[in-house]
């Protein structure tokens, strides 16, 4: 049994800042400022790493960051909801929609998420794709701050769905940022990288994925590849 871990943003598609945009309502209206989260890297970063690093650099104490903490999310969560809309902002990476099916439609495959989005704002930027039923299990950032701490999650919830373990070397991390590449080495998973976000191909290659694709757009290829490649 394999099981393949795909990223959201940049990765399975993109929102096109409306996710940006959510956080900053949500952050003046729970704590009273956003600091500088306009310049803030959000590239790989889970949810709540990007409410603690922007409101401590800004002089919030810890204590209060964490006393409001489900109130912003649950602010950040309304304000994606009402930014998202009709989802006509949501766009799907080239090859997405054939690729997840195909995984899924595989007899030894597990399709999943692993993403530093919270569940609630991760299943409301895949609503507009119809491709949630297709992700059967996930590790999300309202999990764990720490993207490296997601892997054995989502195993775990493989493993009790199966009803069996699922060896490390058989998980496949598939995102757009050196972060998805760090958080598949940190856990002894298989690093796939794909260059359809913010990170050019050779800033990826650069941090030595096992696999690495411009894009998804030759879905026999990508399946091939995964299916056959490293952990196989």
């Amino acid at each position: 049994m394999r099981l393949f871990l795909f990223d959201i943003d940049g990765t399975l598609l993109t929102a096109r800042g409306v996710g940006r945009a959510a956080f900053k309502q949500a952050l003046e209206g729970t704590y009273g400022t956003a600091g500088a989260l306009d310049a803030y890297d959000l590239r790989g970063k889970t949810d709540p790493r990007i409410v603690w690093d922007v409101l401590t650099a800004a002089g919030i104490p810890g204590e209060a960051i964490e006393a409001r903490l489900r109130d912003c999310f649950e602010a950040y969560v309304r304000e994606l909801e009402t930014l998202l809309g009709d989802g006509s902002a949501v766009q799907l990476m080239p090859g997405i929609r054939d690729l997840v099916g195909a995984l899924s439609a595989h007899p030894d495959a597990i399709v999943g998420l692993l993403t530093g989005n919270i569940e609630a704002g991760a299943r409301l930027k895949l609503r507009p794709t119809r491709l949630l039923p297709h992700f059967r299990v996930g590790a999300y950032g309202s999990d764990h701050i720490d993207r490296r701490r997601l892997p054995p999650i989502a195993r775990e919830r493989a493993a009790r769905l199966v009803g069996r373990d699922i060896d490390d070397e058989r998980v496949t991390i598939i995102g757009d940022t050196p972060h998805d590449v760090d958080c598949a080495r940190a856990s002894g998973a298989v690093a796939v990288a794909v260059a359809t976000g913010q990170y050019p191909a050779d800033e990826l290659a650069a941090c030595a994925p096992d696999l690495l694709f411009r894009d998804f757009s030759d879905v026999a290829r990508t399946v091939a590849a995964l299916t056959n490649g490293p952990g196989s």
